[in-house]
């Protein structure tokens, strides 16, 4: 489990990951060390105990049993449940329960579609307003450049276990998902509880995320300390602005 620990953004997961990376290598299955770890409100097993053709998230909430499987993508998804318990049960409570309503469809509805997407690439931003509302407003120059001293006074911790996966091999175009109601999460509140308490359809139908391309945080790559860096318009996008819309007739213009 070949994992940079060293890295910024895994600086919150150092502890618990080294130590169940440190027992798989040593021949330990991931979902026993996972287990062994302890903390999570699952208990970690095989991929094999998966029924065929049970959902995922049903099997998981009606069992109290995660599935994993070899490899980092789950080796990070159970390093997620164990920092943070209360929110991944209530975002499982709510996977299952719009499962079990309206069944498995090609499309998941937006509870479900919110869940996943910060499941995979969610983070957690505690920031002064100043950057949050630069953010919002994707005035990227002015987030990273402008006010770069206050990201002194910012907390951002990567929640999606696909992106702290994909954080293995940094690339500029990784962007996390953040919530955009954590200026709310007050200092030395639990993020585990607060989050947790979000986690109501009605706020996730709301998609209340807003895009960060993380490679952006200072210090996190030591491109970005050339402000040149985020004159790349693929990753740092502008706010889309509606469209002007313009009125003619199959006639002609319109007389004035």
């Amino acid at each position: 489990m070949q994992v940079d620990w060293a890295r910024p953004w895994y600086a919150p997961w150092r502890l618990p990951g080294e130590a169940v990376a440190q027992a798989v290598a040593g021949g330990t299955p991931l979902h026993e060390a996972l287990d062994a770890a302890g903390g999570a409100p699952v208990r970690f097993v095989p991929q094999e105990a998966l029924p065929l053709g049970t959902p995922y998230e049903l099997f998981v909430r009606e069992s109290g049993q995660c599935p994993v499987r070899a490899g980092r993508h789950d080796f990070f998804n159970g390093l997620v449940w164990l920092a943070f318990p209360r929110a991944k049960a209530a975002l499982n409570r709510l996977q299952a329960q719009e499962i079990a309503r309206s069944g498995i469809a090609p499309r998941r509805g937006p509870v479900r579609d919110a869940i996943t997407v910060f499941d995979e690439n969610g983070a957690l931003l505690q920031a002064p307003p100043a950057l949050w509302q630069a953010l919002r407003e994707r005035e990227w120059r002015r987030l990273f450049v402008d006010l770069r001293p206050l990201w002194r006074e910012a907390r951002l911790a990567i929640f999606g276990h696909a992106l702290l996966e994909q954080l293995a091999s940094p690339r500029k175009a990784l962007t996390a998902h953040v919530w955009c109601a954590v200026p709310a999460l007050q200092a030395g509140e639990d993020p585990d509880a607060w989050l947790a308490a979000q986690c109501r359809p009605e706020v996730l139908a709301g998609k209340p995320f807003t895009p960060l391309p993380v490679l952006g945080v200072p210090g996190w790559c030591a491109g970005s300390e050339n402000f040149s860096f985020y004159d790349d318009s693929l990753v740092f996008r502008p706010r889309k602005t509606p469209e002007r819309i313009t009125t003619t007739t199959s006639a002609g213009p319109a007389r004035s």
